[in-house]
């Protein structure tokens, strides 16, 4: 009973403030809450149509990267709106200009084909610009480096390396995690001959199709992601700052710790 508790505290609790994060922007909620916003960027047959779940798709990704990020050092209400502004504006533009190539290269039918291959390649950049951008504050800042208890090791001292560390690792799983959600369930759809005869037999599955693939993905994609990139990072600490060389752990006989650890978000 206590570990499950533990468990689902760990799932709703922020591990550096211990605040509640709100249920669209837990890891939790990620598919549920944003699995149909996905499925309305891959069926998005119309440039208007994909800007418009595009700047759902990346609003609420902003708000996971911030519910989600290390919040040992403060983020000012500025600092988030212009972090805001230039994810969700990289995102549209990625995903504009992508989707006017596209209408102007190929013929209307061809291209209205095509656009449910968008999805993918601007996500990747979208997602991993958005998460850069809204976590980049931290590395100005720096974070602060615990013991394997959870204890700071030097209060009122933060390491900007492991900072950087940890917001690069973060955006790389933002882009590894794009591929099972965008890029699977139209390549399934258009290579399986099950599939691609009985969409062709009835048009009409293809949207229940699509949706049931996107979320299975989704839902196997986003523990993988995360599973490969956890949440708590570790450091040598000949890897981090200086003053963080010679530091004596008591629970060691005073011998220098060897590693440390930090909070890399989700």
């Amino acid at each position: 009973m206590n570990l499950n508790r533990k468990r689902v505290a760990s799932a709703a609790l922020h591990p550096d403030t211990g605040d509640s994060i709100p249920h669209p922007f837990r890891m939790s909620g990620y598919v549920p809450f944003n699995g149909p916003i996905c499925v309305a960027m891959v069926a998005s047959q119309s440039t208007s149509a994909l800007l418009f779940w595009s700047w759902m798709n990346q609003s609420q990704n902003a708000l996971v990267n911030y519910y989600n990020r290390n919040a040992s050092s403060p983020m000012t209400n500025e600092t988030l709106v212009k972090s805001y502004t230039a994810a969700v504006g990289s995102a549209l533009t990625v995903a504009f200009g992508l989707a006017t190539f596209i209408q102007r290269r190929y013929p209307p039918q061809q291209a209205k084909n095509l656009l449910r291959w968008v999805a993918f390649p601007s996500s990747v950049v979208a997602s991993s610009l958005n998460c850069y951008i809204v976590r980049s504050p931290e590395i100005d800042t720096g974070i602060t480096l615990v013991d394997a208890d959870g204890n700071d090791v030097l209060p009122g001292e933060t390491s900007k390396i492991a900072a950087e560390r940890g917001v690069y690792l973060t955006t790389m799983s933002r882009a590894v995690l794009q591929a099972p959600v965008f890029f699977l369930p139209p390549f399934l759809m258009s290579s399986l001959p099950l599939l691609v005869k009985a969409i062709a037999k009835n048009p009409m599955l293809r949207v229940p199709i699509s949706t049931y693939l996107l979320l299975v993905c989704f839902g196997i994609g986003l523990p993988a992601s995360v599973a490969v990139f956890p949440q708590m990072g570790e450091i040598r600490v000949e890897e981090a700052e200086e003053k963080y060389h010679k530091l004596p752990n008591e629970k060691n006989g005073g011998l220098p710790y060897e590693s440390l650890y930090y909070n890399k978000g989700l």
